[in-house]
């Protein structure tokens, strides 16, 4: 049974969860049986105890819904799924309504249902450690707090103050969740969290719930006060214009919040039930949960790190080149507690790589900020990289340079250390020419900039070992990154499929559509930005370098090469206009000092064609079937190996929707056969570029999907 019930000579019943043969409680079908089962209990032997104390036998409390259930969900079952909820809601009001002081001893993290849980009882005492997280993070994948999070944090915190931790999941420590009046008490120990239950249980004999109470009024006001009414009134806009219509739950929540501040508790909690049941039979749930449970936790848990290899973590590493990238890997391993070493070719430009670390620091005070800023040592000798477990070149994308600093510096790895290349599209196993170890050589693609972006891609060469493979992965997740590992080739997996937005963009723009639609519509798609934008950002003059360096490659190899439609519009910006992006002074954009950017007037000009038309639906798809069809090239060619890596690689490398799922879920979202029709009318219409590999067909055949 996943829940043991037993009472003490203290007269106070012990409610432990305890899943069998699981790592954590989960609310499966047989805990809500064993609930029902122990609240029957409960209600019979009222005379035998004085209270209930609500604990765990796992190293957490509880950590909510059993999300592979959601995932085999239909349209078909929201009725059944609505029932569900309120059966599990009755259990919970049972235990609020039991006329006994029921306290949540709290021993670890308690997320979703587990906080629900918590919820239910009159009083929560948390263990005071910081490594515990309270919260509800649903809305991150695309669901709600259903089993009464929404409707009691509501009337715990108030419509205002509950927004962040309800509407954008953010979650707590326990001294925050103490400061808000979530938690009754902090306990040091696990023996003072037990203590302090049963002295509350005997200083409140008979509590009440606060909706329960008579004299209940919502903190902050109600909404039809006038300063909340006020923030109502725009609170939907803003929403709106934040998660751009794509993301249900969101919307979901703050309807639930609002409406069941209008009504009674209990109907409040009927409003919820219906808008989970809504949002858990919805296509966008499936795809938040399948990319940010399931295939983030495949990646935590090493899903594509080699076995057998012991588990690593290097004691000092070295890295070359202190310039915006370089000083945030810096940043990033200081932060972690790891020593580095930042060599520049002069001491000020290292000196100035270690500044940007201050900057960091500057805006987020630490109160380790000195030991963190005295693990970076910057220097122009390369003498003091000697011992260092690892070594990442961080230079300009340049193979001679790369070449170089790899000769220069390999000999100062400590024995069996590893050598790895920051590069973003030059092939691995072309680098690693230049190592005397190419076994001990690997790609570590870090993203810019470093200190925000959470993906690292690792890029296995021809001759990359399993055991430095293993040691990349371990290093990359020391460092509180997350790793997605791709065989070696041109552009890898991240910078090939980000080119195809890009260009697609630079395509629509040499078609003559407006800029300012071509932008709108990636936004709208759920970009972050548009594709002319972030090529300003990343610079056009880099694309140039990187197709002409391309081009050669290709040359040398007797191929030819072939410029993807969109090229000739970054070649006329950099090298007929001089607007090779933001860092150059303008491109696409313009970029006043002191004002917000615009779009260059210039553009209409230079590309506009006069009666073009377009239907800005086929727009959208267009920017997201083009990055998928190259992800699912990308799985095909054995670039990628696991669909994890895919769909967490396009969402965090390259900005792919989240509401998605990723690139190759996005392909299981439309059906692969519906996407295989449109794409090839795509081909038709557009060019070869959307023409789908053999993969996706198959799939299209078959009926299966990318799992």
């Amino acid at each position: 049974m996943p829940i043991r019930y037993e009472v003490g000579a203290d007269r106070v019943a012990t409610v432990t969860f305890d899943a069998p043969g699981a790592q954590v409680n989960t609310m499966t079908e047989a805990f809500q049986q064993a609930l029902t089962a122990t609240l029957d209990r409960l209600e019979a032997e009222k005379d035998s105890y004085d209270g209930v104390i609500l604990t765990s036998a796992k190293k957490t409390f509880f950590a909510g819904a059993e999300l592979k259930d959601v995932l085999k969900l239909t349209e078909a079952d929201g009725p059944r799924m609505f029932h569900e909820i309120e059966i599990l809601k009755k259990n919970f009001r049972r235990l609020e309504k039991l006329g006994k002081p029921v306290v949540a001893a709290i021993n670890g993290t308690a997320l979703g249902g587990g906080f629900e849980v918590a919820l239910s009882a009159h009083c929560r005492i948390c263990l005071d450690d910081p490594k515990i997280q309270l919260g509800f993070p649903e809305v991150t994948l695309g669901l709600l707090p259903g089993a009464g999070g929404v409707t009691k944090l509501t009337r715990l915190l108030g419509l205002q103050a509950a927004f962040p931790y309800l509407i954008e999941g953010k979650l707590m420590r326990p001294a925050d969740a103490a400061k808000l009046g979530l938690l009754q008490g902090l306990a040091a120990s696990p023996d003072d969290l037990s203590s302090m239950a049963r002295e509350w249980i005997k200083a409140n004999p008979a509590p009440v719930q606060p909706w329960d109470a008579k004299d209940f009024r919502m903190p902050g006001g109600s909404p039809n006060s006038p300063q909340v009414s006020q923030m109502l009134a725009v609170a939907p806009a803003m929403l709106i214009e934040k998660t751009r219509g794509l993301y249900p739950a969101p919307e979901a929540i703050l309807a639930a919040m609002v409406e069941g501040a209008y009504v009674d508790f209990d109907t409040a909690l009927r409003i919820e039930s219906r808008y989970l049941a809504k949002l858990a039979v919805g296509q966008v749930a499936k795809n938040m949960i399948t990319a940010f449970f399931f295939n983030l936790n495949a990646i935590k848990s090493g899903a594509s790190r080699p076995k057998g290899v012991p588990r690593w973590k290097p004691a000092k590493v070295g890295i070359l080149g202190a310039g915006m990238m370089g000083g945030g890997i810096a940043w990033s391993n200081a932060n972690r507690g790891i020593p580095c070493v930042l060599k520049d070719v002069t001491q000020d430009k290292a000196d100035a790589g270690k500044a940007y670390s201050e900057k960091l620091l500057a805006k987020r005070p630490n109160a380790n900020s000195a030991e963190i800023l005295a693990r970076i040592h910057p220097t122009a000798n390369a003498d003091d990289l000697a011992g260092c477990d690892l070594i990442i070149e961080a230079v300009f994308e340049q193979r001679d340079l790369k070449a170089k600093v790899t000769r220069e510096s390999e000999p100062q790895l400590a024995a069996n250390g590893i050598f790895a290349s920051n590069t973003s599209t030059l092939p691995i196993t072309g680098l690693a020419q230049a190592s005397a170890k190419p076994e001990n050589f690997i790609g570590l693609h870090f993203f810019s900039p470093v200190d925000k972006m959470p993906l690292v891609e690792i890029i296995k060469g021809a001759k990359t070992s399993p055991e430095t493979l293993a040691r990349a992965y371990d290093y990359v997740l020391a460092i509180s990154k997350t790793p997605i590992v791709v065989n070696d080739s041109r552009g890898f997996y991240t910078s090939r499929t980000f080119g195809t937005f890009v260009m697609e963009g630079c395509s629509m723009l040499e078609e003559g559509i407006p800029a300012a639609v071509i932008e709108s519509a990636g936004r709208l798609a759920g970009m972050p930005v548009g594709p002319l934008a972030v090529i300003d950002e990343t610079s056009m003059s880099l694309s140039v370098h990187v197709m002409e360096q391309t081009r050669a490659d290709l040359a040398a190899e007797g191929k030819t090469y072939v410029a993807p439609p969109g090229q000739a519009v970054v070649m006329r910006m950099v090298k007929e206009f001089k607007r090779p992006g933001r860092a150059g002074g303008g491109g696409f954009y313009e970029y006043p000092k002191g004002g917000r950017k615009f779009l260059w007037p210039e553009l209409a000009r230079i590309f506009g064609k006069p009666g073009v038309t377009y239907d800005f639906e086929e727009l959208k798809e267009r920017i997201l079937y083009r990055q998928a069809i190259e992800t699912a090239r990308c799985f095909e060619e054995r670039v990628l190996e696991t669909v994890h890596d895919a769909n967490i690689g396009s969402i965090f490398g390259i900005g792919f929707p989240a509401w998605t799922g990723g690139a190759l879920q996005y392909i299981n979202h439309v059906g692969p056969a519906k996407f295989v029709a449109r794409a090839d009318q795509l081909a038709k219409k557009c060019g070869e570029r959307f023409a789908v590999p053999k993969v996706v067909r198959e799939k299209a055949k078959s009926g299966a999907l990318f799992v």
